[in-house]
């Protein structure tokens, strides 16, 4: 009996000691100076080692790779799949880990005319092919034509457009549409570098970038390489800029990839010493990719620390919002993941991008990006306390912050300097709140602070947007809802300094209330097609005139205080958009036309004690907290 005793007594210890080693975590480091092949006495070389490693480990134990300080130059995206799940990936506190998507370039010689030039192989062959260079930490500016501005081309499409719930275009572009454009001879000729010159041809809320696979200077035609998103002189707008050629080196700092010659070709800035200068060349177009199916998501991975840079992006239009390429951080399928905490810059795409359920973006900053800084999809995803500027700077139409699904947050970022519009989202009961925003919109047209499109059910609330300026175009605007929003609430805002702060089209059902609105010219408020509107308790107030644009678009409008300084609140009549006629707002029901003794500072909109909002019941509005949380 004690013999059976002691063994049973024994398996019981050994079942309990498998248990514990089922959940012990483990631990990998990567660092500079590791080796992949003797990784049990050191450190990894590489993630992907790493990651391998990792994947040996028995399910159920905790996973972590530990990236120690240093640069770290990837010849291949890091791939996790649902083999990884659970795994994090993270840097020490207080160790600056950067991971490069490309190469360094070194060997630089002068290459006449104050420019230098470095061979770099396969680029004559076509086997690698960029759109971003990075010179000393700086996001580079490829050559241009013309130097500032824009040529004018001579393409026409004077087909309608429907608008994008009604079909796009009433007539289809044809192929020719799409791959062609006239240009003015005096702009172009025979001179054109067809291998190396790019084009990107501006549309009104958009831009394609195409190559250019052959010019004909006896009609001073250039055919695409690959097709345009709209025709050329689509919207008609009639915008171009021709990048990519030694002609449009006019300027310090300024490159061009030379794929005639095999070279990258560098004007360097005043004082900058190319034989010590860092030069970076992309080579991949992601650095993390986290890809799950719809059977099997990748589950619980963290990604938190690490600065990624330098990415590339195919030569292909980027569609709305700039939507074709991939991220730094590029996720899809994916569920219950975090990535927090990093620093995505220089990049030639997207910076984030994911897709899900239960996904967290949080604390990231996301700057000088190619295209989008972050875009999301997917079901509970969060979007906080990030910081994201200075986006689009090879495709304006990308979106700073761009996203939508079902029950997602957006809030608490801080958005600014982008080409187009700074937030958008869509989806069903998402709510955009407490963002910082300004100075969007500086170069594309019908657009927004934040702009949503289809949403239902979304809620605005307590946001700052300040200092959008309207470039001409469809406009700009601070609070924007569009095609088929219904059931949304835009309510608590703060607009300074934005002369068309509330754009409404085609969508119905939707409230605006309790916002303050503050323009130092004129102001505009619109629902061109739009029905249903609750438009209570809000204040206008404008230095110029204010006018309503299809004012019968709103079913109750109660408690407002308009103040024009001019006297001017007026209406315009619209059949679809077409102007019909136009009146003079009178005060009445409980709407007043007075000075609502608003002061502002620093995000707290307060009123004075007889102010007339107080008597209708106007709340003071405090947003001097948008933006990142500490």
């Amino acid at each position: 009996m004690n013999a059976v005793f002691r063994i049973f007594c024994l398996a019981l210890i050994l079942t309990a000691l498998s248990r514990v080693d089922a959940t012990v975590a483990a631990t990998f480091q990567v660092a500079p100076d590791g080796s992949d092949a003797n990784s049990a006495n050191g450190p990894f070389a590489t993630l992907q080692a790493a990651c391998q490693a990792a994947r040996r480990i028995d399910a159920g134990q905790t996973r972590t790779i530990i990236v120690r300080g240093g640069d770290y130059f990837l010849a291949e995206p890091v791939t996790l799949t649902p083999e990884d799940n659970g795994l994090t990936i993270e840097a020490p506190a207080g160790e600056k880990v950067c991971l490069y998507g490309g190469r360094e370039v070194s060997g630089w010689e002068p290459d006449g005319d104050g420019l230098y030039a470095a061979s770099l192989p396969g680029v004559k062959e076509g086997a690698w092919d960029f759109r971003a260079l990075i010179v000393n930490g700086r996001y580079c500016p490829r050559a241009r034509l013309p130097e500032k501005g824009f040529f004018e081309h001579a393409s026409v499409f004077d087909v309608p457009w429907m608008s994008t719930t009604g079909g796009g275009w009433k007539r289809k572009p044809t192929d020719v549409e799409l791959t062609t454009m006239k240009y003015k001879p005096e702009d172009l000729g025979p001179w054109l570098d067809v291998r190396n010159a790019e084009i990107t041809v501006y549309h009104m809320w958009d831009e394609s970038l195409v190559g250019v696979s052959a010019n004909d200077p006896n009609s001073h035609t250039l055919t695409f390489s690959t097709p345009s998103g709209h025709p050329a002189g689509a919207f008609g707008v009639r915008k171009y800029v021709v990048w990519n050629v030694r002609e449009g080196m006019t300027q310090p700092g300024q490159w061009y990839l030379d794929r005639t010659q095999g070279k990258v070709i560098y004007r360097p800035l005043p004082g900058e010493d190319m034989g010590k200068a860092r030069v970076i060349a992309p080579a991949v177009e992601s650095i993390f990719i986290v890809k799950g199916t719809k059977e099997k998501s990748v589950t619980g991975v963290t990604i938190r620390g690490l600065t990624l840079a330098a990415t590339t992006t195919p030569l292909k239009a980027g569609g709305f919002g700039a939507g074709a390429f991939q991220g730094a951080v590029d996720v899809e399928s994916a569920r219950d993941c975090t990535f927090a905490d990093l620093e995505i810059v220089n990049v030639g795409g997207q910076g984030i991008a994911v897709s899900g359920s239960n996904l967290r973006v949080e604390r990231c900053r996301t700057h000088h990006i190619g295209a989008c800084g972050i875009r999301f999809h997917g079901d509970g995803v969060t979007i906080a306390d990030n910081e994201v500027h200075d986006v689009g700077l090879t495709y304006p139409s990308a979106i700073a912050l761009t996203g939508g699904g079902k029950g997602c947050q957006v809030a608490h970022n801080h958005v600014y300097r982008t080409p187009y519009s700074a937030v958008t989202c869509g989806g069903q009961d998402c709510r955009i709140e407490g963002n910082r925003i300004h100075h969007a919109m500086q170069e594309l047209h019908d657009g927004a602070g934040i702009y949503c499109f289809g949403g239902k059910g979304l809620v605005l609330a307590g946001n700052f947007i300040y200092d959008i300026v309207d470039t001409g175009g469809y406009g700009a605007s601070a609070y924007y809802l569009d095609e088929q929003c219904e059931n949304c609430v835009v309510e608590k805002n703060l607009a300074v300094n934005v002369g068309w702060p509330s754009h409404n089209h085609m969508a119905k059902n939707n409230a605006i209330r309790n916002n303050v609105f503050l323009s130092e010219g004129d102001m505009q408020i619109t629902f061109p097609r739009s029905s249903g509107y609750a438009f209570e308790k809000n204040v206008l107030s404008a230095k110029g005139k204010i006018t309503f644009d299809n004012y019968e678009g709103i079913t109750q409008a109660a408690d407002n205080v308009l103040y024009s300084a001019l006297g001017k609140v007026a209406c315009r009549k619209l059949d679809q958009y077409r102007q019909t006629g136009s009146y003079i707002l009178e005060p009445g029901g409980t709407n007043v036309q007075a000075d609502p003794m608003v002061t502002v500072d620093k995000g707290k909109a307060t009123f004075a004690p007889d102010s007339p909002a107080r008597k209708v019941g106007i709340e003071p509005i405090d947003v001097s907290d948008a933006g990142p949380r500490l």
